[in-house]
């Protein structure tokens, strides 16, 4: 039983390695996110402008004749 302990125990702190480990990266990944999200300049602001163009009708030449 002695020997199965120690396999335990072994396990078991590999395993608090490995989730410190993980915590450790999704921190830091956290913090990288934060702070590229706290350094972004915000967006310009956008000017719209509309306009309508109208253009003058064509004009047609009409050429009435009498029969």
């Amino acid at each position: 039983m002695n020997a199965y302990q120690r396999r335990r125990r072994k396990s078991s702190t590999g395993r608090r390695v490995v989730w410190g480990v993980v915590f450790v990266l999704v921190f830091a990944v956290g913090i990288a996110l934060g702070q590229a999200l706290e350094d972004n300049p915000p967006p310009a602001s956008t000017v719209t402008h509309d306009q309508t163009i109208t253009l003058p009708p064509e004009s047609a030449t009409v050429t009435v004749t009498t029969p």
